[in-house]
């Protein structure tokens, strides 16, 4: 059997980052080295380079947040970039959005043991949440899909005015070009690519934010919202 790997001290901008949390922040990182490598959630590989290439580089997006606002994590998996995101950000209000039951145990359990009050998990496909979660200011994404794929899901979650924004990595520019159709069909008025992380990760995260209007979705997802909407309204009636 091949020993696991070893996780490295913390670094010092992982306390700079953290803050007060820089504790709970270890203890999820040992959770993901131990528990997570267990369970199947993340490779052996990454136990070594988790703080740079993990905690760090999901913690920086709150760079690009807006404050005070709801973010749903879509295809949280093991809790990236959701879990780091809540760990800096106290003043959000996050849903981890999985579909796997055994990533959702796991996320409950960290999210109860780090005492993180402004974090929800939820079961579920992000297609099959809509009208059940309150649409949110801001969506986040890890290495879920390509941009398109992952604009059809994680899109229509928004409230009006709402952005997506996506960690990707080199080919960021690219994807956004072949996407730009389907982004449009979406209801996205504004795309940019930003650089995050500056003396903290290196190279820098990459996000790309997706900006919409007051349909998000498109005209696609409008008449499927009104009757999540209207389901939603007499299932509270009864």
């Amino acid at each position: 059997m091949t020993e696991a790997a070893e996780l490295p001290p913390a670094p010092e901008q992982a306390r700079e980052v953290f803050g007060d949390r820089f504790a709970d922040a270890v203890r999820y990182a040992e959770l993901l080295a131990q528990a997570g490598v267990q369970r199947g959630l993340i490779g052996p590989r990454e136990v070594p380079r988790l703080w740079e290439r993990h905690l760090l580089n999901c913690a920086v997006l709150s760079e690009v947040v807006p404050e005070g606002v709801t973010v749903c994590d879509v295809g949280s998996g093991a809790g990236l970039p959701g879990i780091p995101l809540a760990l800096v950000r106290e003043d959000l209000k996050i849903t981890l959005l999985e579909p796997l039951l055994r990533r959702t145990n796991f996320l409950t359990e960290v999210v109860e043991l780090l005492g993180l009050d402004h974090v929800t998990v939820v079961r579920g496909r992000a297609e099959e949440v809509m009208g059940k979660i309150q649409p949110v200011h801001v969506v986040t994404a890890r290495a879920v899909a390509p941009l398109d794929r992952l604009a059809t899901w994680g899109v229509p979650l928004l409230r009006p005015y709402g952005e997506m924004l996506a960690l990707k990595g080199d080919a960021a520019e690219e994807e956004l070009k072949s996407a730009s159709a389907a982004l449009s069909k979406l209801g996205a008025v504004e795309t940019s690519i930003l650089h995050v992380g500056e003396g903290v990760v290196d190279p820098m995260s990459t996000v790309v934010r997706v900006e919409v209007g007051e349909s998000p979705g498109g005209v696609r997802f409008a008449a499927k919202r009104a009757k999540a909407a209207r389901t939603g309204r007499t299932r509270r009636r009864r």
